[in-house]
């Protein structure tokens, strides 16, 4: 019974010290001009804005991954083509709080504006 114990608390203690040293962190940027790269996912993930105020997110694709050459920014209906090696402005102004994803054309690769 005490082997089964040590053992269990072991597994538990490992998987925690894994998570904590190598689990995904979750970039958060925010201002009026955010620059997004776009290679392997979007970098930063997570963006945050000001309700009523006008920003700037300029996008980076630098993927060759054919899900990635689209943005979808559907609470703004924004659709976006995003060229390689090339930045793509799109001006957003969030008029109510909470928070509103994004993602690419095929919905595999997402990030979240949250709006303040």
């Amino acid at each position: 019974m005490d082997k089964i114990l040590v053992t269990s608390v072991g597994v538990l203690l490992i998987g925690f010290i894994y998570w904590f040293f190598f689990g995904k962190k979750e970039e958060v940027i925010s201002g009026r001009n955010i620059k997004i790269n776009v290679e392997g996912g979007y970098k930063p993930s997570v963006i945050k804005l000001q309700k009523g105020k006008t920003a700037k997110i300029t996008f980076l694709r630098k993927d060759k991954n054919s899900c990635l050459e689209e943005v979808v920014l559907s609470e703004f209906k924004i659709r976006k083509y995003l060229p390689m090696n090339k930045p793509v402005d799109i001006e957003v102004t969030p008029t109510k709080k909470g928070e509103f994803p994004f993602q690419c054309g095929m919905n595999m690769f997402h990030g979240k504006i949250i709006v303040k």
